[in-house]
């Protein structure tokens, strides 16, 4: 089987008027609206070249209070994400799926996992879905996506949340994509080392 070209794939939210283009705005929102309500420690995972976080961060005003770790395992992508990533970020390479990639940088109040249910086991989302508390601090907002393939999981994915203690905040689709927000409302957990959430099918 062949890799994945990790960078035309990304290159697929530039397309004007795509379904993920559209996606990358409303989860760009999400960011703000999260910013707005006082986030200041953010992770994200798989990360690509920044473009869910960094626009966001950069027009916002409290982008200087900010302080974010892009997790990305594709070396050119995390390249443009550091060359993009304004201080107070660190952009890391290395494998988003392992809590080591977070070590120090959690429990987060922001914590995005945008790109990984729609190219991961429904195990593996389930999995992740779980161990996301101990990226989270208290009250943390976490955004998600997944396209409405078949199967559509949108529904699922929510329920698998609300029973891993957060609170549905918004759902966004347009019969393409889907944007999930949940709130974490349970209490602190440690990071667990070693443990791998995912891998990419």
């Amino acid at each position: 089987m062949s890799e994945r070209d990790w960078i035309s794939w990304h290159d697929h939210y530039d397309t004007p008027g795509s379904s993920l283009s559209r996606r990358l705005a409303v989860v760009r929102e999400r960011v703000r609206l999260a910013l707005d309500a006082g986030a200041e420690r953010v992770v994200s995972l798989c990360a690509g070249p920044g473009r869910d976080l960094l626009p966001a961060l950069a027009a916002h005003p409290r982008r200087e209070r900010v302080r974010a770790r892009l997790v990305e395992l594709d070396e050119h992508n995390a390249r443009i994400a550091e060359r993009d990533a304004p201080g107070g970020v660190e952009v890391v390479c290395g494998d988003a799926a392992l809590t080591d990639a977070y070590a120090g940088a959690v429990p987060a109040d922001l914590v995005l996992a945008c790109g990984i249910f729609g190219n991961v086991s429904d195990a593996d989302i389930r999995r992740t879905v779980a161990t996301l508390p101990r990226l989270c601090a208290p009250g943390a907002t976490v955004i998600w996506t997944r396209g409405r393939h078949e199967p559509d999981l949108l529904t699922t994915i929510c329920d698998w949340f609300e029973q891993d203690e957060f609170e549905r905040i918004h759902l966004d689709s347009d019969g393409h994509y889907g944007v999930g927000v949940h709130r974490y409302t349970g209490p602190p957990r440690p990071l667990e080392p070693g443990v791998r959430m995912f891998t990419f099918l």
